[in-house]
């Protein structure tokens, strides 16, 4: 009896940890595309106030236009890659950091 009910539940974990782990990954996912557009619509609304786009991403954080830089979910860190306007300068775009491949099959830095 023993050895069924073992059974059982290996069978039944083998079923639910997968499920389990894309979950993981696809609310990661969702976390990126919602700090992405937090960010970009922050520094949308700083460059129409201010006129000029920010130096850093701090400045976003020091004139209130976010609490704090949020978390990057994939690379797990509060940094990402700035993309500054060549002509006026400053920060006018930000990409993730990781170069893992998405559910998309695109690389999370071309978001």
């Amino acid at each position: 009896e023993l050895l069924v009910v073992l059974s059982v539940i290996a069978l039944l974990l083998s079923i639910v940890t997968p499920r389990y782990l894309n979950k993981i990954e696809e609310g990661k996912e969702i976390a990126l595309r919602q700090n992405l557009s937090v960010i970009r619509k922050s520094i949308d609304q700083y460059y129409s106030d201010q006129g000029e786009y920010p130096d850093k991403l701090n400045q976003l954080v020091e004139k209130h236009y976010l609490r704090a830089i949020p978390l990057d979910p994939i690379a797990e860190k509060h940094e990402w890659d700035v993309i500054k306007e060549k002509q006026i300068g400053g920060i006018y775009d930000i990409k993730s950091t990781s170069q893992q491949i998405g559910s998309d099959n695109r690389v999370y830095s071309e978001w």
